[in-house]
């Protein structure tokens, strides 16, 4: 792989992700029973930071929690194996309005797996879908809620984003698969 262009930089990633949590709590109409869900691993530290954007602006504390998933075809190779690999949901979703974060939508393979291990978790009232790069190549019917850019990529890229907390910098790059 190689680099090919960079997106949204520092600044850039930070005003999307700052605009969909506004878009988030006006939606909503506010922040009452609303709990935020990222998908491990950029999904859990964009689900912090809009907590933090919600609390700012509401004064109130969203739950955030994270959510790790196996995709389907690895459980399949271990029929033993659960899809729910680790969860951190130290609250209740049964009939809160559930925000599943994730850094990139593509396919929308990882929603739907992410969509199954709520469903064993709980019955939210409903679940909206956060995501930071909406990059199109939809192979399911998903859409997001809430996006901080669109992006439309060939098969031969890779939307790379990139968070402080796990890469030592904050951006969204395009490289290309050679």
């Amino acid at each position: 792989m190689r680099f090919k262009a960079t997106i949204m930089d520092e600044e850039q990633m930070w005003r999307a992700v700052i605009r969909m949590g506004h878009e988030i709590i006006e939606h909503n109409r506010g922040a009452a029973n609303l709990v935020l869900v990222g998908i491990e691993s950029r999904g859990v530290p964009l689900a912090k930071e809009l907590a933090q954007i919600i609390r700012n602006v509401e004064g109130r504390e969203v739950p955030c929690g994270s959510l790790r998933i196996s995709y389907r075809n690895e459980a399949e190779q271990r029929s033993d194996t659960p899809l729910l690999k680790r969860t951190e949901l130290p609250f209740p979703i049964t009939g809160a309005t559930v925000v599943l974060v994730d850094d990139v939508l593509h396919t929308g393979r990882t929603v739907r797996e992410a969509l199954e291990a709520l469903a064993r978790t709980g019955r939210p009232k409903a679940i909206q879908l956060a995501v930071l790069v909406d990059r199109g190549g939809r192979e399911l019917p998903i859409g997001a809620d809430y996006v901080g850019k669109t992006v439309p990529t060939s098969r031969n890229e890779l939307v790379s984003v990139s968070v402080k907390e796990i890469d030592g910098k904050n951006g969204v790059d395009i490289l290309s698969i050679d």
